[in-house]
């Protein structure tokens, strides 16, 4: 299992050590800007070359305001947006990208909860082939009930990358929001063949490994079971950084080697 977590190449510089870590997954709205030109991404490119590791990978793929579901769609806006994205992506050679989003797929109130998941699809189908013409799967990542009220469960988010059925579109694993859910680690197995990269905090605080004694074996159990064996990105609220990563990674290798890894 390769290991990483979620920052940015300013961030990671400003660290006193250099992390024992395989990668660094980014952020497409803060790092890829592709509301910006190409001029303000290449210093973050030169970036991203520099230090040292690769960023196979980047996490909210739509602003808040760039919406996905509900009655404002704006499908062109859409199209010129991922067309940067993924643009970007091969250019730094980024493979995958997350498709969280919470904001931007929020289901506005008094709207159908079923048509926001066929809008939710639809644009899966719409942004896949592009993606993967430039090298990129694009994974759904299912957020808790407290974040998002769309796509919540890994069975949902394998139900939402099956009705897309396109290139380029499979599913994440996030063993924080599954947590937060109460979801079974058996519901990993049952959508196995569907994952492409996971995520993982501790339930409480959303704190890194180890800081509460979360058990995450169960669900890595369940991953080893698929066979997967890919990515894994810490994605906690960070607190103290410089004091939590090393600890953190530590107690999740820990824990992957007791789960068969």
């Amino acid at each position: 299992m390769q290991i990483g977590f979620c920052t940015d190449p300013a961030t990671l510089a400003s660290l006193p050590f250099r992390p024992e870590c395989d990668f660094i997954e980014g952020h497409v709205v803060n790092f890829l800007t592709p509301e910006a030109s190409d001029a303000d991404f290449a210093p973050r490119a030169a970036a991203l070359k520099a230090c040292g590791y690769p960023m196979p990978a980047a996490n909210v793929l739509l602003p808040a305001t760039l919406k996905c579901s509900g009655p404002d769609i704006d499908y062109a806006h859409l199209d010129r947006y991922a067309q940067v994205v993924f643009r970007r992506c091969k250019e730094i050679g980024m493979t995958t990208i997350v498709f969280g989003s919470a904001g931007a797929r929020m289901v506005p109130a008094g709207f159908p909860i079923a048509t926001g998941f066929e809008q939710y699809v639809d644009i899966l189908r719409q942004f896949g082939p592009l993606a993967a013409e430039n090298g990129v799967t694009i994974v759904v990542e299912p957020l808790n009930r407290g974040e998002c009220n769309l796509v919540n469960t890994v069975l949902e988010g394998a139900e939402a990358v099956r009705k897309a059925n396109t290139n380029g579109v499979k599913l994440l694993v996030d063993i924080f929001h599954m947590l937060r859910n109460g979801e079974s680690p058996d519901d990993i197995v049952k959508v196995g063949p569907l994952i492409r990269h996971a995520h993982i905090a501790e339930n409480k605080d959303r704190a890194a490994p180890g800081v509460n004694g979360e058990n995450f074996r169960p669900f890595l159990r369940a991953l080893r079971k698929t066979g997967y064996n890919d990515r894994l990105a810490l994605e906690p609220i960070w607190t103290d950084l410089p004091n939590q990563l090393a600890p953190a990674l530590k107690e999740l290798r820990r824990q992957l080697a007791d789960s068969g890894y």
